[in-house]
């Protein structure tokens, strides 16, 4: 079976590439699911059920997230009630959302996705390690076939993930950081691994933000209001083959796909 895993998308000429080019990759590599991380889809920062039910719309059957999901207060609700949307699993008992889930793939294979949030450099949550173990033994009782979004800011914290679940998952890729790195191998166990799939977003641009205010900030050192633009637009991530029947991943190739103006 085939995977698409769609990077970070960053708001509405994210969702745009998503929209339009999607369907395209399905055509093109057969695809059996499709899942992307959509926490900053609603306006570059965070998520809404409106923005969340555009790239169901758009062709995305399963959305992960990261620290910024809780962004829009209005999202708290939604994650209780729509499971194909998952934060991290890490957070401490008692938050909002389901931090893994199951969807059945278009071949029918049960696959799990599992999401977590990394401790270097951004806020203290649960052990993600702990938490991997014990989440991926539950989810190994449904399915061998277990996709993991890392999303974490220290390349150290994504690596050491892959080697951690080597074996037990089909795939860990990072996300978070929004440059997509040149690392895809498949570990010796069986595991598909890449520190990180990129963003769906502006290419020119710093990480998603336009590049006269991020140089602004970085010269002056003064709050800055940060804007996404809409130029030269790119959908990255990584389509990774999979046995269904063992879990054990068979290849992982990056995608880098630009949105052509009308």
């Amino acid at each position: 079976m085939k995977v698409l895993l769609i990077g970070d998308i960053v708001g509405n000429p994210g969702r745009e590439a998503v929209r339009a080019l999607v369907p395209q990759l399905r055509r093109r590599h057969d695809l059996d699911l499709v899942v992307a991380n959509c926490e900053n889809i609603a306006g570059g920062a965070g998520v809404t059920p409106k923005t969340a039910q555009e790239l169901f719309g758009s062709g995305v059957d399963f959305l992960t997230s990261g620290q910024h999901i809780w962004r829009h207060k209005e999202i708290v609700p939604y994650l209780n009630q729509e499971p194909r949307l998952i934060r991290p699993a890490n957070y401490p008992p008692g938050a909002p959302g389901y931090g893994s889930g199951i969807v059945t793939a278009r071949d029918g294979t049960r696959v799990a996705i599992l999401n977590l949030v990394g401790r270097v450099f951004l806020e203290t949550v649960d052990c993600p390690f702990r938490v991997a173990q014990r989440e991926v033994e539950r989810l190994r009782r449904e399915t061998p076939v277990i996709l993991v979004d890392m999303h974490a800011e220290a390349t150290s914290e994504k690596v050491a993930m892959g080697w951690h679940l080597d074996g037990q998952v089909s795939a860990v890729v990072g996300t978070h950081t929004h440059i997509q790195t040149a690392d895809e191998r498949v570990l010796p166990k069986g595991t598909a691994y890449l520190t990180d799939l990129g963003m769906t977003g502006p290419y020119d641009s710093v990480i998603g933000r336009r590049v006269d205010q991020i140089l602004e900030r970085f010269l002056t050192g003064l709050p800055q209001k940060f804007e996404v633009p809409e130029m030269n637009v790119i959908l990255c991530g990584a389509v990774v083959e999979v046995d269904p029947k063992t879990g054990r991943a068979e290849r992982l190739e990056r995608v880098q796909e630009r949105l052509l103006p009308l």
